[in-house]
């Protein structure tokens, strides 16, 4: 077959057009709603008040925030830095942790030590521990992680198996279910909520939509 033969000119022009659809397709990309409007939920609304559970952030914050994570969720673990630089930038945000552990038993039993830690006030630390160190998660991973910020492992074991721990988790799986959530990771960010992992500058962003929303 006789391949048809193109004057530079058309070449040219051919070229441009293909770098122009790229362009307009990036630019597509880049404007493209990154977060849905959950304004007058009742959900939403509920899950941003908790003053019981781990938080982190601003105390001044004048933007609140929750994550559902998994910390065998490589999409989570991913987030997970550009979230804290976003923050760190913007320093007006506050951080509620809502673990959702969707991932098996595995996930579960890392989900229970890490909320229990909240009664040592090492929740935020061990959080990050495990969100950046071995993927495994597993009990030999988070002792590890425990005890290298100073925790008591004996007493995590213990403050595990509280109900509340599991009544929490309960809730929380409520809460997403409530928000239509397929998995994780998950952000709602003031009446913004976010379906999937996002780079510091798309953090911000979103941080300054909801801002201009409220």
């Amino acid at each position: 077959m006789t391949r048809p033969r193109f004057s530079r000119r058309e070449a040219l022009v051919a070229a441009g057009l293909v770098g122009g659809g790229f362009a307009i397709a990036s630019l597509m990309r880049a404007a493209a709603p990154l977060a849905r409007d959950v304004a007058g939920n009742s959900i939403a609304e509920a899950a941003l008040v908790d003053p019981d559970g781990p938080s982190g952030g601003a105390a001044d914050a004048d933007l609140v925030m929750a994550a559902f994570t998994d910390y065998r969720c490589p999409a989570c673990r991913r987030a997970h830095l550009a979230l804290r630089e976003a923050m760190a930038a913007d320093g007006k945000v506050q951080l509620i942790y809502k673990d959702y552990p969707i991932f098996g038993r595995i996930s579960k039993n890392a989900a229970a030590l890490a909320l229990a830690a909240h009664t040592q006030g090492l929740y935020e630390p061990l959080h990050h521990r495990m969100m950046t160190g071995p993927a495994t998660v597993d009990t030999g991973d988070i002792r590890a992680a425990l005890l290298a910020i100073g925790g008591n492992w004996r007493r995590l074991l213990a403050d595990a198996r509280d109900p509340a721990i599991a009544a929490r988790l309960a809730r929380i799986g409520r809460e997403a279910f409530g928000l239509g959530l397929a998995g994780t990771p998950s952000y709602l960010i003031g009446t913004r909520l976010v379906i999937g992992g996002l780079d510091s500058g798309q953090f911000r962003r979103v941080f300054r939509e909801a801002r201009a929303a409220a």
